[in-house]
């Protein structure tokens, strides 16, 4: 397909004597591009967005939770609240194959926090080293609790990132510092960094983590927690694992086999799918919005280079008598209708582009999300929509080409 100046002129030409049917056509091609990429592009932020409240948490996670009971069971009254204790964590170890991680997690809400003449109000989680595996710790300074740090019942913590800001105003290293924890000083072994999507207990970056056998003993519990963490190995199924626990707990308690309200269980496998399935069906159905309109837009193309070819079917006709070949005509009439539907949709692209652009810079500048997150579109998207473009242009000019193709040059001169 051969372009020269002439050509163009003649596009142009054939565009301002339709101006107004030309802007309107236009405007739906480019809406639809712009809509199309717009929620493409949101769909891709809001999973950055999901996917960093989800970073760092175990995806095959299982968190029990004590509740009161709803039945009477082994001669204990209903509505009796019972609690968990480091025996059943050794239970759910040895009879539980399927469970790799097992710990527990103790938490005190509204801790008051302090150093110097800076205070925080947050909480305070008693955890083990272990508990790394279920939210892995992003250490802004220092490190995570050890071992050795729980055996020996150390008087360290590790801050959150809120708690660090609010303590430390200044942004400096707070590693072996001294901070006031309600009534007592804990020395800063590390800060963690996370911003906290799903979590248990509180947001991390609110909460002020010491090992949880010290905490046992500042709240005299006794052993006892309400939250037992853990994980499941490699290929186990979960839904199994789950019943276990349940039956095993339900046994050491004196609870009602059938009794589900008194055992609170959240399986993190069945989120990570909910949400996959939910992007799944946010793309399908983007990508049908999208289409819809882009196809509208090429019809209305299509109806203006009928109109198009109708007006001029006196200078086709001379085209055709002085000795223009159908491929000619052709040609002439679908690069019209590609030229009109990239210059619409080109518009389109590069509007979409920069609202998405604003909407991540918007996104990334607040405090609670980090700057990696992007509502743009990919490279690939941007040349597949540019053959999308190419490919409307010649559907659309497609039935207005064939019909200028038939154009007979006596017909045409009888007309004019």
């Amino acid at each position: 397909m051969r372009f020269d100046i002439d050509r163009y002129k003649e596009i142009i030409d054939t565009l301002s004597r339709n101006r107004s049917r030309t802007l309107l056509t236009g405007f739906g091609i480019f809406w639809g591009i712009f809509m199309l990429l717009v929620m493409l592009g949101g769909g891709n932020g809001l999973k950055a967005i999901l996917s960093q409240n989800f970073e760092g948490f175990a995806s095959n996670a299982i968190i029990v939770g004590s509740n009161r009971t709803s039945k009477p069971y082994g001669g204990f009254k209903r509505d009796r609240f019972w609690y968990m204790d480091k025996n059943d964590i050794k239970a759910i170890k040895t009879l539980v194959p399927e469970a790799d991680i097992v710990t527990m997690m103790d938490a005190d809400w509204g801790g008051a926090f302090a150093y110097g003449e800076n205070t925080y109000s947050g909480i305070i989680k008693g955890l083990t080293n272990e508990y790394a595996g279920l939210e892995s710790p992003q250490m802004m300074f220092g490190r995570w609790l050890n071992e050795v740090d729980c055996v020996q019942e150390r008087k360290v913590c590790v801050i959150g990132k809120r708690v660090w800001s609010n303590l430390f105003p200044d942004g400096e290293d707070p590693t072996g510092l001294y901070i006031k924890v309600k009534n007592s000083y804990f020395q800063v072994i590390g800060v963690d960094g996370r911003n906290g999507g799903i979590n248990i207990n509180g947001s991390p970056n609110q909460s002020v983590v010491i090992p949880y056998q010290l905490m046992d003993k500042m709240n005299n519990s006794g052993g006892k927690f309400d939250v037992i963490c853990m994980t499941a190995k490699e290929g186990a199924d979960s839904e199994v694992l789950q019943e276990k626990v349940r039956g095993l707990l339900s046994r050491r308690h004196s609870i009602a086999p059938d009794d589900k309200n008194a055992m609170m269980m959240l399986d993190t496998q069945k989120i990570f799918k909910i949400v996959d399935n939910l992007f799944t069906g946010v793309n399908i159905l983007v990508i049908l919005v999208g289409l819809g309109t882009l196809l509208a837009g090429a019809i209305g193309v299509s109806n203006i280079m009928m109109v198009t070819v109708k007006e001029r079917t006196t200078e086709i006709g001379i085209r055709r008598a002085i000795g223009a070949t159908p491929k000619m005509i052709l040609s002439q009439i679908i690069t019209e209708s590609i030229g009109l539907t990239i210059l619409a949709g080109m518009f389109g692209i590069l509007f979409s582009v920069l609202i998405l652009w604003v909407a991540g810079s918007i996104v990334s500048s607040m405090p609670d999300f980090s700057s990696g997150i992007s509502f743009q579109i990919g490279f690939w998207t941007g040349i597949a929509m540019l053959i999308l473009l190419v490919v409307l242009g010649v559907l659309a000019g497609l039935a207005p080409a064939l019909r200028a193709m038939n154009i007979k040059p006596v017909d045409a001169m009888r007309d004019e």
